[in-house]
């Protein structure tokens, strides 16, 4: 049996990925980061992502970030325990995004 499995990804893979289609970025910070600062994406907070899971059902690559990698790690292993995401290409963007605010 092979075992589904995420990514690490840096910031200049993120930028080259998501230029691909079908492709989400979900941004699992909490609503108040976003707004504060964000490189786009989809803002689903981290205890939201079962509820919310439909949204990303018509993507094929989901790449899963946050501030410095620690949220997005929980997210990216987390839908690799949900059946419908076991087709989807996963990435967590590893560090974060607070290299992107330098």
């Amino acid at each position: 049996m092979t075992t589904h499995s995420y990514t690490d990804i840096s910031l200049p893979d993120l930028d080259m990925l998501r230029l691909n289609a079908n492709t989400a970025i979900i941004d699992v910070r909490d609503e108040w980061e976003f707004e504060e600062f964000n490189i786009g994406g989809l803002n689903i907070p981290l205890p939201d992502i079962r509820a919310r899971k439909a949204e990303l059902l018509p993507y094929d690559t989901l790449i899963v970030i946050c501030t410095n990698g620690v949220r997005s790690r929980v997210a990216a292993k987390d839908f690799l325990r949900q059946p419908e995401f076991q087709d989807k290409v996963i990435y967590h963007l590893h560090g974060g995004i607070i290299e992107a605010e330098d």
